[in-house]
């Protein structure tokens, strides 16, 4: 297909539907409460192996072993739309390409072309084109700038870690909660805790907000919570072993156990913390956005193909999409989930079966209240002339750009905002509008 015809087919965000700035309004005035849901993925995920463009006449042999087959052959590619395809562990993905829940874009880069995991997540991190300009996020910067109307009174966004990763730190009242695995208290020493607390207000109400967030997750855990402002150091970033799982399907089926009762097992964290991540923005009083990250995406070795390291992975992280679906239930049709991570990798396979720091890669769009069912890009092909500095897929398409268009539609951020303050200096990055159900 040409570029043009992927423009036109895939891209109905464009052309007209950037001046459609009615979705969020209209939503809040019949009584939607959006909800937006931030995944970083952490170690520059291999775009070209989740998002397979099998139709390319320069992708098999570009790609070498780590091609995976078309649609249809052993091992090979989910079907999308004849030219992309999914991999094989994505099959959630896939049923929500399949019932429009889901968009995908391709050649998608920050505006950070270096290939360093720090600055390219800090870029990613904070919206700015360089990095290392600020110590705040975009998406709390984006909070901060919600119309009251909009906003809720209490925290507007929470972390699912330790505390808040760099994103959602800054001027907007955040909370963050993570998971504890320490034995739980007896309520004897919780009362001795609440008296010694209880002449200070600050944190006596900071004891009220962690065990009251540790009811909403669990009414029967035991341990205390981490709830706290955002600010303070530390992405709480899972590491890749709890992502390696799969035990993909380990919560489904009347006889299995649910992945969250696993700790044990690989991706027991990971079902933990979407788990978590559901309750709270299911809460009527809950926040609006929630963030959370994970790592392990940095294959250098042993990438492996429809099966390896990097398919354990995608399944994990596709079984935990499904998990917090299920966890939101009706509240899902009002949600969107952005997963980015930091940059691509190369087009080509290294010399330890892996792939290097590249540039562009994928982004995806998921949940019920997203105008899915296509793939947004201007795809810039895989031909060796086509190859950006001859080694790494060509940015076309500004992540910002689908960012700005997700917060003025989803949060209601005004545009004068997100150019001055959310992201500065992204003017020639035009906000992808229409990614949204009206």
């Amino acid at each position: 297909m040409k570029r043009r015809e992927f423009l036109t087919a895939g891209a109905l965000a464009t052309g007209g539907a950037l001046l459609d700035s009615r979705v969020t309004f209209a939503g809040m005035a019949n009584g939607r409460k959006p909800r937006l849901v931030f995944v970083v993925l952490r170690g520059a995920l291999d775009g070209l192996a989740s998002v397979p463009a099998c139709g390319d006449p320069g992708y098999a042999a570009m790609r070498g072993d780590l091609a995976l087959g078309k649609p249809g052959t052993d091992g090979g590619a989910l079907p999308l739309d004849g030219f992309f395809g999914l991999h094989p562990s994505l099959t959630f993905m896939q049923q929500s390409y399949a019932a429009r829940e889901l968009i995908l874009f391709h050649a998608v880069a920050s505006p950070y072309r270096d290939r360093s995991h720090f600055d390219g997540q800090n870029v990613l991190e904070t919206g700015y084109p360089q990095p290392h300009v600020v110590e705040t996020g975009w998406l709390n910067r984006a909070l901060a700038a919600m119309p009251a109307g909009l906003a809720r009174e209490k925290e507007r966004g929470i972390s699912i870690a330790p505390s808040a990763p760099l994103v959602m730190r800054g001027p907007a009242a955040v909370t963050s909660w993570s998971p504890s695995h320490l034995a739980p208290l007896d309520d004897d020493t919780l009362q001795r805790i609440s008296d010694l607390y209880s002449h200070d207000p600050r944190l006596a109400q900071k004891l009220a907000e962690a065990l009251a967030a540790e009811a909403i997750v669990d009414e029967k855990a035991g341990g205390m919570a981490s709830v706290m402002d955002g600010g303070d150091s530390g992405p709480g970033a899972m590491d890749g072993d709890s992502m390696m799982a799969s035990d993909a399907a380990a919560g489904s089926g009347n006889n299995r156990r649910p992945l969250l009762a696993q700790r044990g097992k690989p991706g027991a964290q990971y079902a933990e913390i979407v788990q978590a991540a559901a309750k709270f923005l299911g809460r009527e009083d809950g926040p609006q956005v929630a963030v959370f990250d994970t790592t392990g995406w940095d294959t250098h070795f042993n990438e492996g193909g429809p099966k390896g390291q990097l398919a354990a992975r995608l399944a994990a992280l596709d079984a935990a999409l499904g998990g917090l679906k299920a966890g939101l239930g009706p509240v899902w049709s009002d949600t969107a989930v952005l997963l980015a991570t930091e940059f691509g990798r190369t087009v080509a396979e290294n010399g330890t079966r892996g792939t290097d720091h590249g540039t562009a890669t994928a982004a995806y769009l998921i949940g019920g209240g997203v105008k899915g069912g296509r793939v947004v890009t201007d795809w810039p092909g895989l031909s060796t002339r086509g190859l950006y500095q001859d080694r790494d897929l060509r940015p076309t398409l500004d992540l910002r750009a689908i960012m700005k268009g997700l917060l003025a539609d989803q949060l209601g951020v005004p545009e004068r905002a997100l150019e001055s303050s959310v992201f500065p200096g992204s003017g020639q990055a035009r906000p992808l509008r229409g990614l949204l159900r009206a």
